[in-house]
């Protein structure tokens, strides 16, 4: 898919409209039914790829940081646990929101797979801003320290995962090959580590946001 082509433009904005929903208005958006949504499309997606023969070790396992955060959502809007509402906070407004908006996915309209990776990236970024903005479950002191050590833990499994596979989880051997933030973030390896800079302070503006007695 083209980025900002005119189907991207579309998700893009409803993304938006059900961002601002989610805020306004979160009982329009019953957390168990988002979280089944999120659940059922990654689950739909897993099973097309396992079925007609595209499914590939190196890339189709859940390590990319985004794709544990489809995994996540659903559990954190189910149970509302403060840990997995604070890293999905955290995870969904960075990388599942890089996601949306730059997208590494060559499918378009009408393929499956479109549809599967906008409800599941779109999905854990509505899901963050109702539970945090919308219910109010606010990130607790020292959420940043916990969130990054929980995110070092996700690059060390991607990392091994790279090895054993030859994948590029976390894009760690290489950055995407669509456009994306990372290609104004140096050569590799010195891009993983601006990448780990940037999270830091990203993490904190957003804790900062949480917090802001207008949020």
């Amino acid at each position: 898919m083209r980025q900002f082509s005119v189907e991207h433009l579309v998700v893009l904005a409803l993304t938006v409209a059900a961002i601002v929903v989610a805020i306004k208005a979160p009982k329009a958006i019953p957390p168990k039914v988002l979280a089944v949504a999120i659940g059922g499309a990654f689950a739909i997606e897993f099973a097309v790829r396992a079925t007609d023969g595209s499914w590939n070790w190196g890339f189709d396992l859940p390590l990319h940081l985004s794709d544990v955060v489809s995994l996540l959502a659903p559990v954190a809007l189910w149970t509302r646990k403060p840990l997995l509402v604070e890293v999905l906070y955290f995870w969904a407004l960075t990388a599942s929101l890089q996601a949306v908006i730059t997208p590494d996915l060559y499918q378009t309209v009408p393929s499956v797979f479109f549809f599967t990776y906008f409800l599941t990236h779109s999905g854990a970024v509505i899901a963050a801003c109702l539970l945090v903005f919308g219910l109010k479950l606010k990130p607790r002191p020292g959420a940043v320290k916990r969130v990054f050590g929980v995110t070092l833990g996700m690059a060390a499994a991607a990392g091994l995962g790279d090895v054993l596979t030859g994948g590029n989880y976390m894009y760690l051997r290489a950055k995407p090959s669509q456009a994306s933030l990372l290609d104004q973030m140096g050569p590799w390896p010195l891009y993983i580590v601006i990448a780990a800079v940037i999270a830091v302070i990203l993490f904190a503006a957003l804790d900062r946001l949480a917090r802001s007695p207008r949020c």
